[in-house]
């Protein structure tokens, strides 16, 4: 009986050693998908300025300037990605587009943040707005257009750009420096983030969650405080989104529920879903529809639309 017991205990200790092998190697597949980032090359007029400093952490910009249009220039804000836990001012999805929007003339300011688990919600909200007013109150020396201001964002940068837009001048989250600046923002292009935190996600999905926010419970009053779609009001500023149909780490139906409830509530709102595409705009099963390029095209339409 105990040698029966014995084998049973081993074989257990096995099965438990393999299950968490093939979890971390499908976690590590998962996260690959997240944080893939496209080849760009990225040389910023000025990098790595000090835009504010919170809790002692000094957070750093880069700024983009049109090469053959005078200034000033209006600007825009782009907000990496990178599972809420990771990522840099120079990598992300968007970064393809930091070159497209310089050429139709606008200045773009790409922003670190503080990134959880360490820094809870709010900080990364409070820092992408303390970067906006810090734009504001430096205009005359960057030499910025700041009346109107755009931002964009791919997956956890969609949800903070989405954040920002949807919270305007919401003193909840208006910590840090330059208080006498507004944080407001005119147009959003959110693109594959997640808008509902409290909404149905696959195990892995609900790990990346348990990691960055220390829950994946969707009664979690955390979750719901840090999902855009809470925040939809009829002074929302207008959305144009972008979802790959083939996304496997943000389910297309976050941006689908998201874009109706901002139609319903008279948000200017357009939703593109790409044909092809996986998370990161990833081609999955053929080329994406729209093409990458016709991605920044549409981005930079857009914001000319609302913003000039």
């Amino acid at each position: 009986m105990k040698k029966v017991l014995k084998w049973a205990v081993l074989f257990l200790m096995l099965a438990g050693c393999i299950l968490a092998v093939f979890a971390y190697n499908w976690i590590r597949q998962y996260q690959a998908l997240a944080d893939e980032e496209p080849a760009v090359s990225l040389s910023p007029a000025l990098a790595d300025l000090t835009y504010c400093t919170m809790r002692g952490v000094p957070l750093k910009m880069d700024l983009y300037f049109p090469e053959n249009i005078n200034a000033p220039w209006q600007v825009l804000v782009y907000v990496h990605g990178g599972s809420f836990t990771g990522g840099d001012k120079r990598t992300g999805s968007g970064t393809i587009d930091i070159p497209a929007m310089a050429e139709r003339g606008y200045a773009v300011a790409a922003i670190n943040y503080r990134l959880m688990p360490d820094n809870p919600f709010p900080a990364e909200i409070e820092d992408a707005k303390c970067a906006i007013r810090f734009l504001r109150a430096h205009s005359g020396a960057y030499e910025l257009k700041t009346e109107k201001m755009g931002i964009w964002g791919g997956s956890a940068g969609g949800h903070l750009a989405s954040l920002v837009g949807l919270t305007n001048d919401d003193p909840a989250f208006s910590a840090g420096e330059y208080p006498e600046q507004s944080s407001k923002v005119d147009a959003v292009v959110e693109m594959f983030g997640p808008t509902d935190l409290t909404a149905s996600f696959n195990w892995l999905q609900r790990l990346l969650l348990q990691r960055a926010f220390g829950t994946d419970n969707p009664t979690s009053t955390a979750l719901a405080q840090a999902s855009p779609i809470r925040y939809i009001t009829n002074q929302a500023p207008p959305f144009l989104i972008f979802h790959g149909e083939q996304d496997d780490a943000v389910p297309l139906e976050q941006a689908q529920v998201f874009h109706q409830k901002l139609i319903e509530t008279g948000v200017n709102s357009t939703l593109v879903i790409v044909k092809n595409a996986n998370h990161n705009f990833k081609p999955t099963g053929g080329a994406i529809e729209p093409t990458r390029h016709e991605i920044s095209t549409s981005m930079a339409d857009f914001f000319d639309l609302w913003l000039k």
